[in-house]
């Protein structure tokens, strides 16, 4: 058997290209172990079979002959072929013999933040779209001159390393970018993956499906490593440790380099609300589209005045607690309001229609306030309804935070959320508003399982609901009612009522 550094000098490649090869499965897993004599100082070793010259030997050839290494490693590779295992960080492995000798990152920090992590470092949503990042990050990986796009579709994580590093040799975007293919494969199926990076030339597009192809399945460790170099302005390269850590509003990627001891960021990393809390609130402002929608308790004022306040706190907290899985399970993020009402925003998924689940997050919550409303009419023997009424709307807009403290908020700036506010208080008992523009924007197969349309008046206090239908707010309003004044902005806006979804 040869060992790594037997392959390296028989064949001329670099370590990173004989690592690139393994994860291609142009050549199998090394059995590391004990170096076989005492010529090298090292204390463990990758052995690979005899034949793994010839294969490199092979590789060469078929580059010189103009073969991409995408192509090269589909001929080569074994069709069952995985990436090696991504190393799950724990306690035994992140005091690792390897880290003897580093500079201890306690003395670079007397209290580690994300502001001062000690190498690149930069979190992307579960589009793979860019929400945060360091200086180090936009000097050492995305060499941008200029801002970041402020579009977030501009912000897509491997178009930004295919343009920073295009004039690379193969081997060396490849080391970039298998760990992030890899770590894509656990939250990206295979057809979101190739429908956002369709702008792509095809031989990108080839060569990132050629490696989510081979890429292994993560576990559920929540914080994974990975060996990598990053190469300097100079010229030289910079071994580091890749960690990635994930969360359910987006994954975080940060690069340690190998002179610096890792157990205070381990450690750091390891406090995952305060480092998620720190993430969020640095946020960067972006444009993107997103529904929205604001809900507002009707006869709040009458209610609270009914109830003993202990228990209009509790009512309140009540309807909170029952939303908050609502509002998680549809991927809805929470906004500033004011009172005793809420907002929340649906942004683009990578696997399922952000307008739909605002849909389907709202008829969830009419449901539920329903069941709290019989609760609390058994319990108090009255015949108050409590009812949400909702207002829905959708656009593209700015979305960023607002810090008070140590109190974030998050908010998207425009006329979206006006009118989504706006519509809310044109909604009465309970029911559920939407915008046309926004409707029309569901798929038709979800867009045909929604029951929406327009209540029309045909008598003295007699409707009847004309489904399939919209209606400008102008025609809509009552001239008698007073808060109908309010609503003037939006007159002009086309709604439907929503009653209803079909499941089956």
């Amino acid at each position: 058997m040869l060992n790594s550094k037997q392959l390296i000098e028989k064949t001329g490649i670099s370590r990173a290209t004989l690592n690139n090869y393994v994860a291609l499965g142009i050549l199998p897993n090394p059995i590391v172990k004990p170096p076989e004599s005492d010529a090298t100082k090292a204390t463990r070793l990758g052995y690979f079979p005899d034949e793994a010259l010839e294969r490199i030997q092979l590789v060469q050839k078929l580059k010189k002959e103009g073969m991409s290494i995408a192509d090269i490693a589909r001929k080569l590779a074994k069709p069952d072929r995985q990436y090696p295992a991504a190393i799950p960080v724990t306690s035994e492995n992140s005091n690792s013999k390897a880290s003897q000798g580093r500079e201890p990152l306690s003395r670079l920090s007397v209290e580690l933040s994300v502001d001062n992590f000690p190498g690149p470092a930069y979190m992307v949503n579960n589009n793979f779209e860019l929400i945060w990042w360091n200086d180090a990050a936009v000097k050492s990986l995305f060499n941008c001159e200029e801002e970041m796009p402020g579009d977030l579709v501009s912000r897509n994580l491997l178009g930004l390393l295919f343009d920073s590093f295009r004039d690379l040799d193969d081997t060396r975007l490849i080391e970039y970018l298998r760990p992030h293919l890899e770590v894509a494969k656990k939250r990206l199926s295979h057809q979101t993956l190739i429908k956002i990076y369709s702008s792509l030339t095809a031989e990108e597009l080839s060569l990132i499906e050629c490696l989510f192809s081979s890429a292994g399945t993560l576990g559920k460790d929540p914080i994974i490593h990975f060996p990598i170099s990053l190469a300097q302005p100079d010229g030289t390269d910079v071994p580091c440790d890749l960690y990635v850590c994930f969360y359910r509003e987006g994954i975080l990627f940060t690069y340690s380099p190998l002179s610096v001891e890792n157990d205070f960021l381990l450690n750091f990393l390891a406090q995952r609300n305060q480092v998620i809390r720190e993430l969020l609130r640095k946020r960067k402002p972006y444009l993107s589209h997103v529904a929205v929608m604001v809900a507002d308790l009707q006869h709040s004022t009458r209610i609270c005045l009914e109830l003993p306040a202990e228990e209009y706190f509790e009512l309140i907290n009540n309807i909170w607690q029952e939303s908050e899985p609502i509002f998680r399970k549809y991927y809805g993020t929470y906004g500033k309001h004011a009172g005793d009402g809420m907002v929340y925003y649906f942004f683009p998924q990578p696997d399922c229609d952000y307008i739909f689940n605002a849909v389907q997050c709202a008829i969830e919550l009419q449901e539920m306030t329903r069941r709290l409303s019989q609760k609390w009419q058994t319990r108090k023997g009255w015949f108050n309804e409590i009812m949400l009424n909702i207002g829905l709307n959708e656009g593209q807009e700015w979305f960023g935070t607002f810090h008070a403290g140590a109190h974030v908020e998050f908010t998207v700036l425009g006329e979206t959320i006006n009118q989504a506010a706006r519509i809310s208080e044109f909604a009465r008992n309970g029911s559920i508003w939407v915008t046309k523009g926004m409707l029309n924007q569901v798929p038709r197969e979800f867009r045909n399982r929604i029951h929406f349309g327009i209540p029309r008046r045909i008598g003295d206090g007699e409707f009847v609901f004309v489904n399939d239908t919209y209606a400008n707010v102008s025609t809509l309003m009552d001239p008698e009612n007073p808060n109908d004044p309010k609503l003037r902005d939006i007159q002009t806006i086309a709604l439907t009522q929503i009653r209803g979804i079909n499941n089956q």
